[in-house]
């Protein structure tokens, strides 16, 4: 049984509204249909695929498995570094540039307004243009 791709992320969220509109603002991601779950939440898209799930839950709130799990990252690819950097620094986002050694991306890595840590991964190419 091979993996094929990413599905989702799950990320659990005491600022829904502020976190909705950060997937959409910044990462151009569309609030989209979701299942009929008894608790609130969002599921952004990218494209036909809802690739973030986010849960709401109050600040105090402990996870299903009564654990306090982290989670380090969640990756996209995408085009445009240019105007992605643009965009960030107008909204006063700030990012770090990575390299991985021995692969051609260049990964922005900024922080969802509850502190999670996204790299959003570009060819090395666009730094020529950038």
């Amino acid at each position: 049984m091979p993996l094929h791709t990413l599905d989702h992320a799950n990320i659990r969220t005491a600022n829904l509204d502020t976190m909705i509109a950060f997937y959409e603002d910044v990462l151009g991601m569309t609030n989209g249909m979701r299942a009929d779950f008894p608790f609130p939440g969002a599921w952004l898209y990218l494209g036909d695929t809802a690739v973030v799930h986010l849960v709401a839950q109050d600040k105090d709130a402990t996870m299903i498995t009564g654990e306090d799990v982290a989670l380090e990252h969640v990756a996209f690819r995408a085009t445009g570094l240019k105007e992605f950097r643009t965009l960030l620094e107008a909204r006063g986002i700030d990012y770090y540039l990575g390299h991985p050694p021995g692969v051609p991306i260049v990964q922005v890595n900024i922080l969802d307004p509850d502190g999670n840590h996204l790299h959003i991964d570009f060819h090395t190419d666009e730094l020529e243009n950038d």
